[in-house]
């Protein structure tokens, strides 16, 4: 692919992203409008709105991924890919914030999203047998904390840093289900 065409491709994606997150019924012809396409281009790339929604939750899922394997969470020391982590989705959620629970019909991507899920719970696990996290609380209920925590950053944070905004949900999360508090 030219270096513009994937340009436009991402600009694409991601304008799609940010209006499908304020309106999942937005139209084909509005994203390629604010993305600044031909609406054509947008019908070569993709035969349908179905086409589009599957590439910009692809896509998310993507970035969801290389942010984990970044953050080294099978490897790095737990604070340390905590904080890497939720920086790494506070980038994600902002640059792609269309909620990829809309795609449960697909099984693909609903796989995917489950093993992205599954190595979040692995990673919570460690953090809880080194003492990062209680032991008391839920299985599950540290992985839902900060899914929420994640999911509020891209709004309610605006104005801070990825690093900045990855500072204020650890330390929240780790108040709620960390050991220290």
């Amino acid at each position: 692919m030219r270096a513009d065409a994937a340009r436009n491709l991402e600009l694409l994606l991601t304008t799609g992203a940010r209006m499908l997150a304020d309106d999942p019924a937005t139209s084909i012809a509005a994203i390629a409008a604010e993305a600044g396409v031909d609406r054509r281009t947008v019908y070569r790339r993709f035969a349908g709105r179905e086409e589009l929604l599957t590439a910009v939750y692809e896509a998310r899922l993507s970035a969801i991924e290389e942010a984990a394997e970044a953050a080294r969470l099978a490897e790095a020391p737990v604070a340390v890919a905590l904080h890497r982590y939720v920086e790494g989705i506070v980038g994600v959620n902002r640059k792609w914030p269309a909620e990829i629970g809309r795609m449960r019909s697909d099984p693909q991507i609903w796989a995917r999203r489950q093993r992205a899920v599954d190595e979040l719970e692995r990673f919570l696990g460690r953090a809880t047998e080194e003492g990062l996290l209680r032991s008391d609380v839920p299985p599950r209920w540290p992985g839902n904390v900060l899914g929420q925590l994640l999911f509020l950053s891209a709004r309610e944070l605006p104005g801070l840093s990825d690093v900045q905004a990855a500072d204020v949900i650890v330390d929240t999360f780790l108040r709620a289900c960390g050991t220290r508090s």
